[in-house]
C-alpha cells in the first residue's frame, strides 16, 4: 500500500530574450513573460496549495512571478532559491555563439559532441554532473516536504535530469527528451512502508491546455 505520494511539477521557464544564437546555460538572463494567456493557462494548472521553488536564475524568478501575477490570491508564495536546480554550467564556452564553436573545433568541442552527457566543457561540468546534482536535491526536497505538490520553475537541462533519475535511464538517453518553454512535466514520487519508493511518471513536456490533473 502506498502511504506517501509527492508530486513534483517541473516548469521550465519562459522564452530568453536576446539569446542570438549563443550559449546560455548558467549565464544570468531575461525571460519573456508577455504572454499573458500561457500563464493564465498555468496559473489554473498549478495547485495552490504547493511548495514553490526557483532556480538562482531570474529567467525562473521572472517566470513564477508571471503565473503568481496570473492568480487572484491574496497572498504570494515566497519561492525557495534552489541553485542546485539550476541549468547545466558550460563553463567557457558561455556567451559564445554556436558557430564560433563550430569555428573553434577544438579537442574538447569534438569530444563533447561525440559524448555530450559525460564531457565537461571547459570551466564547466557534464550532464552527467548536473543528473548527480539534481539527484541529490531532488532526494533531500521530497523527504523535506513529503507528501506534497512541489512546483519547480526550473530549466530544460535540470527537467531531463529528473526524469532521467525518476527513469532510472543512461543522462545520455534522457537528453533526447523535448522541454518546451512554460511546458510542464509531472513527477509523482510513491514511497510505502513495505514497498519502498518509486516514481510515476504523469506527463513530460506537456502545454497548460493540453494537462489535466
Amino acid at each position: 500500500m502506498i502511504h506517501t505520494v509527492t508530486r513534483w511539477w517541473l516548469v521550465r521557464h519562459a522564452p530568453v530574450i536576446g539569446v542570438n544564437g549563443r550559449v546560455y546555460g548558467q549565464d544570468d538572463i531575461e525571460a519573456d513573460c508577455a504572454d499573458e494567456a500561457e500563464f493564465k493557462h498555468l496559473a489554473g494548472l498549478l495547485p495552490h496549495d504547493a511548495v514553490w521553488l526557483v532556480s538562482h536564475l531570474k529567467r525562473t524568478h521572472q517566470t513564477a512571478s508571471a503565473i503568481f501575477a496570473a492568480r487572484v490570491m491574496a497572498t504570494v508564495p515566497a519561492p525557495i532559491i534552489t541553485s542546485a536546480l539550476a541549468e547545466q554550467h558550460f563553463g567557457d564556452w558561455e556567451g559564445m555563439t554556436y558557430a564560433d564553436l563550430e569555428a573553434l573545433r577544438g579537442a574538447d568541442y569534438l569530444r563533447f559532441w561525440h559524448s555530450p552527457a559525460s564531457e565537461r566543457p571547459p570551466g564547466g561540468e557534464s550532464f552527467e554532473d548536473v543528473v548527480a546534482r539534481v539527484g541529490g536535491a531532488m532526494s533531500r526536497i521530497t523527504a523535506e516536504h513529503a507528501g506534497k505538490d512541489i512546483v519547480a520553475v526550473v530549466h530544460g537541462g535540470t527537467i531531463r535530469a529528473a526524469l532521467s533519475i525518476a527513469l532510472g535511464i543512461e543522462p545520455e538517453r534522457a537528453l533526447g527528451f523535448a522541454i518546451d518553454t512554460c511546458s510542464v512535466t509531472r513527477l509523482d514520487h510513491l514511497k510505502g512502508a513495505a514497498e519502498g519508493a518509486a516514481w510515476r511518471i504523469v506527463a513530460v513536456n506537456q502545454h497548460p491546455d493540453a494537462l489535466t490533473r
